[in-house]
């Protein structure tokens, strides 16, 4: 048997840090042994890192076998050091804090700390890497974003490893985010960060992202960049699936996952529901994860107490049983003018609960073309009430909605697809 050779992944988010990011990663570094690879995994040690949510769940999912090596961080959110469940998701991003010391505190996140405060973990593990690179001869090292600090980690390495074959695994678009403007970038600012991105992109041998889309925005910045850019969507993984079947709810149960920030606009669809229950329909929407106050309200002030159910951040593993456990799963892209190219990667896991979606985002997006592909949903305008309220009506008196098998999504098949691009 052919010896495995061994591929060095850097990234910030690892257990017991919660979010698609680290899922994308452990189950990788899971299945690549299958393919040949031996994947060793340089990550910050959790008394250091700055983590907005975690889920130690997620350490369960780590092979016993898996070589995980640590190291320690400036923490650059020591002001939160008290509260640690109150360091920001994405650098401030879903900080709707208006205030003169909230914008200050974005404004200085954005031309402070350039391309992002986790840029305090950089120097350490560089060292790390170093070692590692010499001490296991790899020759294959990647890095994955966001945080996008940890691309220039790749960049340095390059530089001073050349014939190492660096991948850099875009999860997110850079300069293009929907909520860069947050952090009110100077011209200078945008310009240091802009050239940080085009920098990677020329540098990096192979890049990999979650769609096509982002595959097109990356592809316009560098000339030549769109030879060496693939595309590995996020996906399932079968064995968080495994399981009796959950009971039917007896109320219609509409359920969405994950952060309901202020950018992801929910008025349509609610208004969609006062028609539905103007009809004399029962539901109940719950939604499993961060809701801003500014949602919130909206929520109680459109729907009842027997209607409307708020469950905080849960594990992994939780989070799916409440998908299982539904009626239709809902879905909404964050309303940006870049959100063709947002596939969160909880969509995937949608589609492996074999419930219905609704998804509020572009028609003509990535995420609108998985689910028409699949035939597991319907994409419309975030303010199209009457194709939601359709939509709503025909899956209450339907018992089950015909769907196509998504082995393509499966976090095996899609590692397979990685190791094909490690050996190119």
């Amino acid at each position: 048997m052919t010896a495995s050779k061994k591929v060095l992944i850097i990234t910030y988010y690892w257990p017991p840090s919660g979010g698609a990011g680290v899922q994308r990663w452990v189950k990788f570094a899971k299945y690549l042994p299958e393919y040949g690879w031996e994947p060793l995994i340089l990550t910050v040690d959790p008394e250091f890192a700055a983590y907005p949510v975690t889920d130690r769940s997620q350490v369960s999912e780590i092979p016993s076998s898996l070589k995980v090596l640590t190291t320690k961080a400036t923490d650059y959110f020591t002001f939160y050091k008290k509260d640690k469940t109150k360091i920001p998701s994405a650098g401030f991003a879903s900080n709707t804090d208006n205030s003169l010391k909230g914008k200050l505190m974005r404004f200085i996140r954005g031309n402070f700390f350039i391309p992002d405060p986790r840029k305090g973990w950089n120097r350490y593990a560089l060292q790390k890497a170093r070692e590692l690179i010499n001490q296991h001869k790899i020759e294959n090292v990647i890095t994955t974003s966001p945080p996008h600090s940890t691309q220039l980690i790749g960049l340095k390495l390059k530089k001073e490893f050349p014939s190492i074959k660096w991948m850099a695994d875009l999860r997110d678009p850079w300069t293009d985010i929907y909520y860069y403007n947050q952090f009110y970038p100077t011209l200078v600012s945008k310009l240091i960060d802009g050239s940080y991105e085009k920098e990677v992109l020329r540098k990096a041998d192979r890049i990999i992202v979650v769609g096509e889309s982002l595959k097109q925005i990356f592809s316009g910045k560098v000339p030549g960049a769109d030879r060496k850019i693939s595309v590995i969507t996020n996906g399932y993984d079968e064995a968080d699936f495994i399981g009796e079947e959950p009971e039917k709810p007896s109320v219609f149960t509409i359920t969405y996952v994950g952060t309901l920030s202020d950018i992801y606009p929910i008025g349509g669809f609610l208004d969609a529901l006062d028609m539905f229950r103007s009809e004399g329909r029962r539901f109940i929407l719950q939604f499993i994860g961060l809701v801003s106050e500014r949602q919130k309200k909206l929520l109680k002030s459109k729907l009842s107490d027997q209607e409307l159910v708020l469950v905080p951040y849960v594990d992994h593993s939780e989070s799916i049983r409440y998908m299982r456990g539904s009626s239709v799963l809902l879905l909404i892209i964050p309303d940006h003018s870049s959100n063709k190219s947002i596939i969160t990667g909880k969509l995937f896991e949608y589609l492996a609960s074999f419930r219905p979606v609704i998804c509020l985002g572009p028609v003509d997006g990535d995420p609108a073309s998985i689910l028409k592909e699949t035939g597991h949903g319907i994409t419309t305008d975030y303010t199209d009430t009457k194709t939601i309220g359709d939509q709503l009506k025909k899956l209450i008196s339907q018992n089950d909605q015909p769907m196509n098998q998504i082995s393509v999504f499966s976090r095996s098949t899609l590692t397979g697809k990685l190791a094909e691009v490690l050996k190119s």
